[in-house]
């Protein structure tokens, strides 16, 4: 056993390949972890789950400010960017030999051994930092569909002209009380069959709001479309243009980002066929599915509402009938979001129980027939707690997502992975390469800046007339 130095900090070398592959009649993988039994198909699972979710509800409102040209163009973009910058992040799962190299086993131990200093911290901030927001994300996209259930019913019964209006609050608090039960997991890989559930329902209300727009669309288009998306001077101001327009970007970039957890999914992966190998060929199906469905809700959304199409395709109640299919619809966002909650926020609870753990080992105890843990349990339903607290305090949909997108996008899904590339690579500064990924990761900050700028504009003009537990939408 020998001691190596990778980016300036200090790890040990072992022998993979020596590990026994069987201690105490329990099957064993090299780094003497129970064996990991994943596929290309659970990791899909997992990708489409983390991808589809909130940022799909809001393409129509981020392709009517963007316009025929910019908007498809720019889901394209994005998914290239993402497809390309992930399969840079796979390569990164093990240091070294790609099969049997020392295992990274979050995207902070996959920075620390090919970067290491200052990088470590900087990207620890910013994928939990990004966890925590996307628990807020989706507690308020929860809760918007729960709410647009009943709003569907009444206009259903009532009349489009009724007040059906919600006040929001309960139904964040109900969405908290069950992620406090399902966030009791034990671990990353017990969920795979609640991703596998929440993949499905991804896939459902996807297709039903394509079914809806496309049935818009062929009985009349409620709205006018243009090439450029909203007209300044008829639907916007000029500054209204450049905000919304910066917003959008955000909400795109959100709809991309799940580098956040590559490195996690890619854990559970069996092996062999090498794990990136198989991650990337799991990052190709899920982003080329995910970008299919994007492009569909997007166009379709837009072409049936037009420059006025809402924040969220399936609470604005631009579809009203059949009132039965659009409850199914958003019925299947809220079961979608508690896996998609859970897929996110799991990580976050390793990394704290793991240091924790570090500390007092005695924290790890666990009691009874149950086997529960008291720190898991407390801690746990505290980080729900303020999620919860905090998605009251804040539910403006279109906001959050472009602040959510802005601060993954650059950091996590493009500058961490060019980073560990070069020097991976050994590339040259100043070569023709290096200054190729350099600039790619450059226009993607001024993206991020512009995005997340025009993401907390919103929020703050929304809390201008918004006011806990009282305003209903």
């Amino acid at each position: 056993m020998g001691g190596g130095t990778r980016g300036g900090v200090m790890e040990l070398e072992y022998p993979q390949a020596s590990l026994p592959r069987m201690r105490g009649g329990i099957d064993r993988d090299d780094d003497g972890k129970n064996r990991r039994t994943g596929t290309v198909w659970t990791a899909t699972a997992h990708i489409i789950t983390a991808v589809i979710g909130s940022g799909v509800l809001s393409l129509a409102w981020a392709m009517a400010q963007l316009g025929w040209v910019a908007g498809p163009v720019t889901l394209v973009l994005f998914a290239i960017i993402t497809l390309y910058t992930c399969g840079l992040l796979a390569d990164c799962y093990r240091v070294g030999d790609p099969v049997n190299g020392k295992r990274n086993y979050t995207y902070t131990e996959a920075v620390k051994s090919n970067l290491g200093g200052w990088y470590v911290w900087f990207c620890g901030f910013c994928q939990y930092a990004n966890m925590f927001g996307t628990g807020i994300g989706y507690t308020i996209t929860a809760s918007i569909s729960a709410a647009a259930i009943l709003k569907s019913n009444c206009f259903h019964w009532h009349g489009h002209g009724a007040d059906c209006s919600q006040n929001t609050s309960a139904y964040i608090i109900g969405f908290g009380v069950v992620q406090v039960l399902f966030s009791q997991l034990p671990n990353f890989h017990k969920l795979w069959w609640l991703s596998i559930i929440a993949a499905v329902m991804s896939f459902c209300y996807s297709i039903i709001a394509v079914g809806l727009s496309i049935a818009q669309t062929i009985a009349g288009p409620l709205g006018k479309t243009t090439l450029t998306g909203t007209q300044v001077g008829v639907d916007v101001s000029s500054a209204q243009k450049v905000w919304m327009t910066f917003q959008a970007l955000g909400n795109v970039a959100f709809a991309y980002s799940y580098a956040i957890i590559l490195i996690e999914i890619q854990d559970t992966l069996r092996s062999p066929p090498a794990e990136n190998r198989t991650m990337r060929r799991a990052t190709s199906m899920g982003i080329s599915v995910t970008t299919a469905f994007y492009m569909l809700c997007g166009c379709l959304g837009y072409s049936s509402f037009g420059n006025g199409a809402s924040g969220n395709i399936l609470t604005g109640f631009g579809f009203y009938e059949p009132f039965w299919l659009v409850d199914f619809a958003n019925a299947c966002i809220v079961v979608h979001l508690v896996g998609g909650f859970q897929v996110f926020v799991q990580p976050l609870f390793a990394a704290v129980e793991g240091a924790v753990a570090a500390r007092w080992p005695g924290s790890a105890r666990e009691h009874g027939a149950l086997r529960i843990n008291v720190f898991r349990l407390v801690w746990r339903t505290a980080f729900v707690a303020v999620v919860t607290l905090l998605a009251i305090l804040m539910p403006f949909f279109n906001s959050i997502l472009g602040i959510l997108g802005s601060i993954a996008f650059w950091p996590l899904t493009v500058f961490f992975p060019v980073e560990m590339y070069i020097r991976q690579r050994g590339i040259p500064r100043m070569s023709a390469k290096w200054a190729a990924l350099q600039s790619l990761s450059f226009v993607c900050f001024l993206v991020t800046v512009a995005a997340c700028a025009a993401s907390v504009q919103g929020v703050l003009d929304s809390l201008k007339t918004y006011v806990p537990f009282k305003t209903r939408s």
